[in-house]
């Protein structure tokens, strides 16, 4: 009966262009390589107020490059907000995001809520130009620096 499901997946995946995959990934070093520190065309994939590996809570934003070198690739936005500093840095992301919403912390459960109605509002309608810099300590900045409506 357990068999049942692995063919399933067999026939739900093309599992022949999966192991060419997984082999030219093995050929090629396979190892996931960051996205380096630069300017880069942007669309969100992802935004959410999540959980980090300590338990705290952290705003996640997937950022997908859309062209260049790295085209594809993704850069990572993680912000634990348990501290003033932390939700104001985040704040400026997200009005710099232009998306008429009031970007203001209240309370966590609605702070989730705004993520998620950002990313409503940006998902497939907006495109932004990022600065992706090294800060201070060797922290990971960015900056929207431009919005582009998606036509």
């Amino acid at each position: 009966m357990a068999q049942n499901i692995w063919d399933k997946f067999d026939k739900a995946y093309n599992t022949e262009e999966l192991a060419k995959e997984v082999k030219e990934q093995k050929d090629s070093g396979g190892s996931f390589t960051p996205v380096p520190f630069g300017s880069y065309e942007v669309s969100i994939n992802k935004m959410e107020l999540t959980e980090s590996k300590a338990k705290d809570p952290m705003v996640s934003i997937w950022f997908k490059v859309l062209n260049g070198d790295h085209k594809g690739s993704l850069i990572f936005y993680n912000q634990v907000i348990t501290q003033a500093f932390q939700i104001h840095l985040n704040n400026e992301l997200l009005r710099a995001m232009d998306t008429d919403h009031d970007i203001e912390f209240v309370t966590y459960k609605q702070y989730a809520q705004l993520l998620m109605d950002i990313h409503e509002a940006v998902d497939g309608k907006l495109e932004f130009g990022l600065d992706y810099t090294e800060g201070k300590k060797g922290f990971a900045k960015f900056e929207i620096t431009e919005v582009f409506e998606v036509e």
